[in-house]
């Protein structure tokens, strides 16, 4: 099974929505509040070139954003990732 980490924050409709992708999917991920923590928002920007949230990395793989995920799954391509 792959490591999946989401980078949020608790009020974003993005990052809500992109866990209930991944809800859906029934895999289990790591969420990191960047609101709750802001000390890892700089981790998050470093890692994913991006200062939005959410950012979505399974396996070290940054995938993106909310939609970058939408995206990735209408394509066939999610599935194969979170299968490890």
């Amino acid at each position: 099974m792959a490591h999946i980490e989401m980078f949020m924050t608790p009020t974003c409709p993005y990052c809500q929505r992109a866990r209930a992708l991944l809800d859906r999917k029934g895999v289990t991920y790591d969420i990191i509040n960047v609101a709750a923590e802001p000390q890892l928002r700089d981790v998050m920007e470093k890692r994913a070139r991006r200062h939005t949230v959410p950012q979505i990395f399974i396996d070290d793989r940054h995938i993106g954003g909310c939609d970058d995920l939408y995206a990735l799954d209408a394509a066939g391509g999610l599935d194969p990732l979170l299968q490890g």
